[in-house]
C-alpha cells in the first residue's frame, strides 16, 4: 500500500548559506580607502597653480612696466636712442608667461587625471601622464628657444653665446629625442571626434567636466587593438 501524499516525510530542506564572511567587505573599504588617497594631489594642483597665477601676474605686472617705461624712454629721447635692451625685457616677459604656462597645463592636467576629467584637458589633448610630459616638454622647447634669443640680442660675449647655444642645443636635442621615442604613448582616449566635442562643450557649452561616453571607450579599445596589431601608425590614434 502505497503511502498517502500527506503521509511522505519532509523533503529535506536546503543547508542554510553560510553568512559571507567579511574578507570580501574588508578589501572593498580598504580598496576604496587607497583609491580616495588620490585626492591629496589636490594639494599638489592648489600649490601649482597658485604658482601659475603668480607668474601670469608677474608677467602683466613687468609688461606694463616694460611697456611704460619704453614709452616714456621715447618720448623724452625720441625713438633713435632706443637700443635692444628693449627687445630683451619683451622677450623676458614671454618666457615668463611661457613658464607660467607650463605650471598651469601641470596643474590642470593633475586635476583632470586623478580627481574629474576635464573639457580644456581634453580639447588640449591631455589624456594621460604621457600626454601631459609631450605638452611640458614642448613649451619648454619653446622656452628654451626664447631664453637664447634673449641672449643672441644683447651679443655682449660672443664666445659665450656659442657656448650657450651649445648648451641648449645639446638640452633641446635631448627633449627632441625623448618626444620621439615616446611618440603614441598617450591616452587612447584622445580620438579627434572626443577633442572636437570637447571643444564645443567648454567654448559654447561652458561645460567644464568632461563626461565620457560609451562611444568614446569602444573607439579607444579599437584604436588600442589596432596600434598592437600594427595596422595603424602609433601616433595617429591621437588626432
Amino acid at each position: 500500500m502505497t503511502p498517502s501524499p500527506s503521509a511522505r516525510p519532509p523533503a529535506a530542506r536546503p543547508p542554510a548559506a553560510r553568512p559571507p564572511t567579511e574578507e570580501p567587505s574588508r578589501r572593498e573599504w580598504f580598496s576604496e580607502l587607497i583609491g580616495r588617497t588620490r585626492f591629496v594631489v589636490l594639494i599638489a594642483v592648489i600649490a601649482v597653480l597658485l604658482v601659475s597665477f603668480s607668474l601670469f601676474l608677474q608677467g602683466t605686472l613687468l609688461a606694463l612696466y616694460t611697456i611704460w617705461d619704453s614709452w616714456r624712454d621715447t618720448l623724452t629721447q625720441g625713438i633713435a636712442n632706443q637700443d635692444g635692451n628693449i627687445a630683451v625685457e619683451f622677450l623676458e616677459i614671454v618666457s615668463t608667461m611661457l613658464k607660467a604656462v607650463v605650471f598651469y597645463l601641470i596643474g590642470v592636467g593633475l586635476y583632470s587625471l586623478f580627481i574629474t576629467p576635464l573639457n580644456l584637458t581634453s580639447a588640449l589633448g591631455v589624456e594621460s601622464l604621457a600626454d601631459l610630459e609631450q605638452k611640458v616638454v614642448s613649451v619648454i622647447i619653446v622656452i628654451l628657444g626664447v631664453t637664447f634669443l634673449e641672449h643672441f640680442v644683447r651679443w655682449e660675449k660672443p664666445l659665450d653665446t656659442l657656448y650657450f647655444a651649445g648648451a641648449l642645443a645639446l638640452a633641446g636635442g635631448a627633449l627632441v629625442f625623448f618626444q620621439r621615442v615616446h611618440r603614441g604613448n598617450g591616452g587612447d582616449l584622445q580620438q579627434p571626434q572626443a577633442k572636437l566635442r570637447a571643444r564645443q562643450d567648454l567654448f559654447e557649452h561652458h561645460t567644464e567636466q568632461r563626461h565620457i561616453e560609451d562611444h568614446d571607450v569602444e573607439l579607444a579599445e579599437q584604436a588600442t587593438v589596432a596600434k598592437q596589431e600594427g595596422k595603424v601608425d602609433a601616433g595617429e590614434g591621437s588626432g
